[in-house]
């Protein structure tokens, strides 16, 4: 379900009521129905990055542009995320808040929680490198999801390609058998296809994390190829 046509609504109740923004959002996710994944997605990504930007001290044009596009929003929704990326930057509630909220709202579905920390890193890397605060900070939103340090290293080794060992890209063993691999490899893409993400509840626009995790997992499946000789 496509919410931006309601996304000038959704921002101007965040804007009411001078309650803190990471309250209001708890209570307007509540109240939206079948929209309520792909408003507390979205919310989530823009009030995370946010916060990631103020963590890191400097918010670069790169990933201004990586975030939206990522999202592929309609022309003119540009102004309405910059008021709420404002929102979060000023809402005395530190980024922890937030995550823990977000935790609350997915706590039956970790994937998705994943899916935030990868679209994350996806904006972290867009000016070229991912600086040690903002791994500090993606380090912490994991822990906050409950996203174990094996879990947070693949999807990291993901992003930062030059330092990635293509088992952990995979989540599997060295040790694992050619079939084993090939298996492991197979099921990944599976489950990393644009499709899946959609069917989760993931908004449509955000098809991009897929995309990026399925070069990710095929590079690192070639490589392990070319290792083996298979």
């Amino acid at each position: 379900m496509n919410f931006w046509g309601s996304f000038d609504k959704i921002v101007g109740a965040l804007q009411t009521g001078g309650a803190q923004l990471v309250d209001r959002l708890q209570q307007l996710v509540q109240s939206v129905g079948e929209a309520r994944r792909n408003v507390a997605f979205t919310v989530a990504m823009i009030a995370l990055s946010a916060k990631m930007a103020k963590a890191d001290g400097v918010v670069t044009h790169d990933e201004v542009i990586a975030f939206y596009d990522l999202f592929e929003m309609p022309a003119g929704e540009e102004r309405n995320v910059s008021r709420l990326f404002q929102l979060a930057q000023q809402d005395v509630a530190g980024f922890e808040t937030y995550a823990s909220k977000l935790s609350v709202l997915f706590a039956e579905d970790e994937t998705t929680r994943a899916d935030v920390l990868d679209g994350l890193f996806y904006i972290a890397k867009a000016d070229g490198v991912i600086h040690e605060r903002e791994v500090a900070y993606l380090s912490r939103i994991a822990e906050i999801f409950g996203i174990d340090a094996v879990g947070f290293s693949q999807i990291k080794a993901r992003h930062i390609r030059g330092d990635g060992d293509p088992y952990l890209v995979l989540g599997i063993d060295m040790a694992a058998s050619d079939e084993e691999v090939r298996s492991c490899y197979r099921k990944q893409v599976r489950e990393t296809h644009p499709d899946r993400l959609i069917g989760r509840g993931v908004p449509e626009e955000f098809v991009k994390i897929a995309s990026d995790k399925l070069v990710a997992l095929n590079k690192a499946y070639e490589q392990i190829c070319a290792e083996r000789g298979i």
